[in-house]
């Protein structure tokens, strides 16, 4: 059987998102009451709606199949696809302030470093960096820099950068082949390895806006607290229990550091049971979303497109153009 990681990546991603939408916001208890067991969740509309969560997955996607991935071909058609994403009629799905600010400062011209949010690494960062694990045909400094660009057009904070730079690694293991149960080990070596690696080629002079002596300096301190954060899964997935909210030992996921963690631990918790990391991502005292959306992201690229009904993909926002991704980008 062909492997189909794009395909699976892409769908769960936007599934996790569909699925998490409705229960973002609330606690566990209100979500259980509303939506039933959590073993049970099912999308609720005849049309699975995505939220900007997959909107910006989508329009880093539009920017990254525009032509050779490289610093000054990829920032023009990036910005371009964030100011469309900022102007879309559909664009009313509770998008990040993050975003919105430094969207507007990019549609006004504002230098993309200037217009980045230097404090923030909210998951903006990351939640929409799937399509640059999933890219074929690229190299790990490329995969890295453009998922560390991406990112700093709005987020800044070189925690949403390592995160952004980790979560699109993550991905591409998984699609890859790499086993769940190797998959944190690998993360915390690639992690290590470039805890001092600032991507001048892609990020310019951004440390300079963070007040650290150096960009090492300044990128370290980002890797650093990812590098805390697999520590906190691994310690989870070693004593979680599945039943018990995933936010109370990774994190509710407003920030980078944490959307990855708390979406980490879903997959792993359910590692041969995409739906069910699905489930218990939705099921979630913080950004619901952003976490099924990841988790979905990794389940996907773990067990390809047969990982998702037929019944929740047909019914699917934008399904056609994830489809069409996912056969673009699927080994032949």
């Amino acid at each position: 059987m062909t492997r189909t990681p794009a395909t699976g990546s892409l769908l769960g991603l936007a599934l996790g998102d569909a699925l998490g939408a409705p229960t973002e916001f609330q606690q566990v208890p209100s979500i259980l009451a509303t939506h039933g067991p959590w073993r049970e969740m099912d999308l609720l509309a005849p049309v699975a709606w995505i939220t900007d969560d997959t909107q910006m997955a989508l329009a880093v996607a539009r920017a990254a199949v525009q032509g050779e991935l490289e610093p000054e071909r990829f920032e023009p058609p990036l910005r371009a696809a964030f100011v469309a994403w900022l102007r879309s009629p559909d664009n009313n799905r509770a998008p990040g302030a993050t975003c919105l600010r430094a969207c507007r400062l990019l549609e006004a011209g504002h230098p993309w470093a200037e217009a980045s949010q230097i404090t923030s690494k909210g998951c903006g960062a990351n939640m929409r960096v799937t399509p640059l694990g999933l890219l074929p045909g690229i190299g790990e400094e490329q995969r890295a820099g453009a998922a560390q660009l991406q990112a700093a057009l709005t987020h800044g904070h070189p925690t949403g950068l390592a995160a952004a730079d980790l979560t699109a690694h993550a991905v591409h293991l998984l699609a890859q082949g790499a086993e769940p149960a190797g998959l944190l080990d690998a993360l915390r070596d690639y992690a290590s390895r470039h805890r001092e690696t600032y991507h001048e080629r892609w990020l310019g002079e951004l440390w300079t806006r963070a007040g650290d002596a150096s960009s090492r300096e300044f990128i370290a301190r980002g890797w650093d607290e990812c590098l805390a954060a697999l520590d906190r899964v691994d310690a989870a997935v070693r004593t979680a229990d599945p039943e018990a909210d995933p936010c109370l030992a990774t994190g509710e996921g407003w920030v980078a550091e944490e959307a990855l963690a708390t979406a980490l631990l879903c997959f792993l918790l359910f590692p041969g049971e995409p739906v069910m990391a699905l489930r218990r991502a939705a099921c979630t005292c913080g950004d619901s979303d952003s976490i099924a959306a990841l988790a979905g992201a990794f389940a996907g690229a773990h067990h390809g497109g047969e990982a998702w009904p037929d019944a929740w993909v047909e019914r699917l926002e934008h399904r056609d153009e994830l489809l069409a991704l996912g056969a673009k980008w699927d080994p032949a």
